[in-house]
């Protein structure tokens, strides 16, 4: 009997791989649907009491300021203005992780985690406040980077929670990313986001390298933490939160239908 030739390994998983992402790309976008209203109004609270608490503990600081000191990478690296926007894109950034929970579930239990690395970070900058050192750039030449200077007044500095978020969001989004089955270039754009916000903190002048470690580790280790702890307790139908979903589905239809009533 004639054997029949084999076709290549590879042509006969393109199809299949083409379908999974394709498969992929179809659930974020119904995640994204998913208690768009619920997650919007949680993010956007969540981001403003972030706010009000972060200022407060910036213009009242309890001991002296440390200056963090240079290293010598934070002077190889030259001073870009033209960073700002990616800087300033963290807020769009971490908005993505509750933007794709599938579950009201997830959506409190990130909520959560995110405040306990607000308050690790908050508390940091209570017991040792920080400041980036004085760079030798004439603002003046940078209106937006300086107004930001104003504003930030360059303190709360180590650990860096802008870098802290960026990394504990990255974390959360390969997660999400995996558990949806997307493709590569969704897992490398969510890396490489995440690694040019981090950059920008230093082409800005921000903070200084030893901000960007001491937030990175902040941010992965709060992420991992949660991630592991979400693995044990995550039974579908068990528990005290298995009744969640259903009633922030109930709020965010009623807040939905209330909204369209008063228009």
């Amino acid at each position: 009997m004639p054997l029949l030739p084999l076709r290549p390994r590879t042509q006969s998983m393109k199809p299949a791989a083409a379908a999974a992402a394709a498969a992929g790309e179809g659930q974020l976008w119904a995640r994204l649907r998913h208690l768009w209203l619920a997650k919007m109004l949680a993010t956007t609270l969540g981001i403003s009491a972030f706010f009000m608490a972060y200022f407060w503990v910036l213009r009242h600081p309890i001991f002296a300021v440390s200056v963090m000191p240079v290293t010598a990478l934070d002077m190889a690296l030259e001073f870009h203005a033209e960073a700002l926007p990616v800087y300033l894109s963290l807020w769009l950034y971490v908005s993505l992780a509750p933007a794709l929970m599938g579950s009201g579930r997830d959506l409190l239990s990130f909520g959560l985690a995110s405040l306990a690395l607000a308050v690790l970070g908050l508390g940091a900058f209570m017991l040792w406040p920080t400041a980036v050192p004085e760079f030798a750039i004439d603002w003046s030449a940078h209106p937006s980077v300086a107004f930001l200077k104003r504003v930030d007044v360059s303190a709360n500095a180590c650990p860096s929670l802008h870098v802290a978020f960026a990394v504990f969001t990255a974390i959360w989004l390969a997660r999400l990313l995996a558990e949806m089955a997307c493709g590569r270039a969704w897992h490398a754009l969510n890396w490489l986001w995440c690694g040019a916000i981090l950059y920008s903190t230093l082409a800005t002048r921000q903070h200084v390298v030893l901000d960007v470690i001491a937030g990175a580790l902040l941010g992965a280790a709060v992420a991992t933490v949660h991630l592991r702890w979400r693995a044990r307790v995550r039974r579908p139908g068990a528990g005290p939160l298995a009744a969640l979903d259903a009633t922030v589905a109930s709020a965010a239809t009623t807040a939905t239908a209330a909204s369209l009533t008063s228009l």
